[in-house]
């Protein structure tokens, strides 16, 4: 028998206890042992559920339990989860988590204590919900060198773009809605501003290149400037507007990451990703293009992933799984120096002021924005971007980045 201990009873930790519960002997029979939820821990009391029976208040009882061989974590946040998760791997307890906050900033330390001690720090659920992409970079793509990694990380801002897209709402409207549906939380700050997708794509680019990339580093750039304005342009364009988080790899090594809305053509193939659905696409060298697709939050599709975590573990209780991220940092290019095409709204210039500035472009109209147009440029640089938009003086409306 395994004994769990799941440390926090809310969404993702009861559907943890659901997923266990339900497809018990099937999780048993790939685990190759009886998986047994010994303790659940939470600061509330739940009348009625019958997790009362093995609920605990007091994380001490998990840590001085040594019949605990995986700790669950789905507390969110950095602390305590961060001291609790550590003390479990020092004394011996593999641990699996959903938590990307903790697993961003404390990832190399944790997997580290997992090695020493032979035993396991999973984190599947932590980047794109119930889309087994971690897995696939740490084991199935081994035989590849990876290139890129572009994904809509974020369920919350890829229902709010969609809704903006098809509907021509503003973004506040469609923010109240999410939040109404369930979809974006009381304080939506780390969804809207691209917060929660900087840390996702820092995992995945950390184990996809083999070195720590720090999400503090990545550039990022939310969606609450983005307007109906906009989306109206890209549907002329027959294009749309996605929050992408990206890291490329572009030369021996340079790398670049960031995370902001892009302009998707119809050939992209997170073109149709819509509501609050996740892609990830890989590029590797010898495979090529690939592309994960699932749900990317959502209490039973988390759920889904920690439990794979936990059957990993158990299939691995003194044995480390090898995951390809070292604590070396990942450094990256200056933005400014990223080659990329720009769709750019201007309004009180000309075609010829434009044309100056950036050469021939792309002009696009609309009769419905009297005094305005929008172009989209060649190829350049940021910083050479820059420059030629301070050519302009002044009348750039908005700038959004062309995914090629």
């Amino acid at each position: 028998m395994v004994n769990i201990a799941v440390l926090g009873y809310g969404t993702v930790g009861s559907g943890v206890v659901e997923v266990i519960n339900t497809n018990h002997n099937s999780i048993n029979k790939r685990a190759g042992e009886d998986i047994n939820i010994k303790y659940v821990l939470d600061l509330r009391d739940f009348p009625g559920d019958p997790v009362q029976e093995i609920l605990v208040h007091d994380y001490e009882i998990i840590a001085n339990d040594p019949e605990i061989d995986i700790v669950v974590e789905v507390m969110g946040g950095i602390e305590p989860a961060y001291t609790f998760v550590k003390r479990a791997l020092e004394s011996g307890k593999s641990v699996c988590t959903s938590n990307k906050a903790l697993v961003a900033k404390h990832g190399p330390e944790l997997m580290e204590i997992a090695r020493e001690k032979d035993i396991n720090f999973l984190f599947e659920a932590s980047c794109g919900g119930g889309i087994p992409i971690i897995r696939v970079l740490n084991s199935s793509l081994t035989a590849d060198e990876i290139d890129e990694i572009t994904g809509i990380l974020n369920g919350t801002t890829n229902y709010m773009l969609y809704k903006m897209s098809t509907e021509g709402s503003e973004f506040d409207t469609v923010l109240k809605e999410a939040q109404e549906k369930g979809y974006a939380e009381a304080d939506p700050t780390a969804d809207v501003e691209g917060y929660d997708a900087c840390r996702k794509i820092a995992i995945l680019s950390s184990l996809a290149y083999g070195r720590f990339l720090n999400y503090e580093t990545i550039y990022t750039e939310g969606i609450t400037k983005i307007t109906p304005e906009d989306m109206a342009y890209a549907k002329e364009l027959n294009m749309t507007i996605k929050l992408l988080a990206t890291s490329r790899k572009v030369g021996e090594d340079s790398f670049y990451a960031m995370v902001a809305p892009f302009l998707l053509g119809q050939n992209s193939p997170l073109f149709s990703v819509n509501g609050v659905f996740n892609s990830v696409f890989v590029h590797g060298n010898v495979l090529g293009d690939a592309m994960f697709y699932g749900s990317g939050a959502g209490k039973l599709p988390t759920a889904s992933a920690v439990v794979a975590d936990v059957v990993d573990e158990a299939k691995h209780l003194h044995r480390n799984i090898m995951t390809n991220w070292t604590s070396r940092p990942l450094q990256l290019m200056e933005m400014d120096e990223v080659e990329g095409r720009f769709f750019v709204r201007v309004k009180g210039s000309t075609v010829d002021e434009v044309e100056k500035a950036f050469g021939k472009v792309e002009i696009v109209n609309l009769k419905d924005l009297p005094g305005e147009f929008a172009f989209i440029c060649g190829p350049m640089k940021q910083g050479e971007y820059k420059e030629k938009a301070k050519m302009l003086n002044g009348k750039v409306l908005t700038m959004i980045r062309v995914k090629d």
